[in-house]
């Protein structure tokens, strides 16, 4: 005859055990996830490889208005105003700033990312966009004006990874901003190159400046009338 008690205990210690080893299960995913890197993204994530897919060839990207220019205590100073727009329909502006430099030639500068044909699905290559900084040259690089906060998700590619939870966003975003750090690691994710690239113009009233890139991922300004 089998004790009420004992068998009772055993069911208890049972119950325990199935618990502790789901648990264990449960921290190793857990741990897993939390270690999760762009490869792991770009690898098991579909909703990301058809977004980045769905990536149209950019043409315009940002402009840049001077407001103003005077000189102070024989010093010339600009200022701006930079405006981001849509990829998909350049007459909404989704970030605007205004930036005070000393000088008139403004350097613009911006992280492009370029992914292999094998991440994306229909087979061609694609290219991120992603705004650093400005800076004159009165000024170091280090000292420039942040146009949008490295780490972050970028204003105009926030469709991008709207199906992915925060910590995969945030996850894939911290990655991105990571230049040439680890070449092999970036090749095993499917990201083609990451590099930096600079422009820069001589700055004046009454024009309007566009700054556009073409298929090959570089990008220039042209300059326009403001009528």
């Amino acid at each position: 005859m089998i004790h009420p008690i004992r068998s009772l205990k055993k069911v208890f210690w049972s119950g325990v055990a199935v618990a502790l080893v789901a648990g264990s299960g449960l921290v190793a995913y857990t741990v897993f996830r939390t270690g999760e890197t762009i490869h792991d993204l770009l690898a098991e994530k579909e909703a990301l490889k058809q977004a980045i897919t769905n990536l149209t060839a950019e043409e315009a990207v940002g402009y840049a208005k001077v407001l103003k220019q005077e000189e102070r205590e024989g010093r010339l100073y600009t200022r701006f105003l930079f405006v981001m727009t849509d990829p998909k329909d350049e007459t909404k502006r989704i970030l605007e700033k205004e930036f005070e430099v000393e000088g008139d030639v403004v350097f613009f500068d911006a992280l492009i990312v370029k992914f292999d044909k094998k991440v994306v699905m229909d087979g061609r290559e694609k290219a991120l966009f992603l705004w650093r900084r400005v800076y004159s040259d009165k000024m170091t690089p280090e000292s420039g004006f942040a146009i949008e906060v490295p780490g972050g998700e970028p204003a105009r590619y926030a469709p991008l990874c709207a199906k992915l939870s925060i910590k995969e966003r945030d996850t894939f975003w911290s990655e991105i901003w990571k230049p040439s750090d680890d070449p092999e690691r970036l090749a095993k994710s499917g990201v083609r190159a990451i590099y930096g690239n600079v422009v820069y113009k001589q700055m004046r009233p009454r024009l309007i400046y566009r700054f556009k890139i073409d298929a090959s991922g570089a990008f220039f300004p042209e300059s326009y009338p403001d009528l």
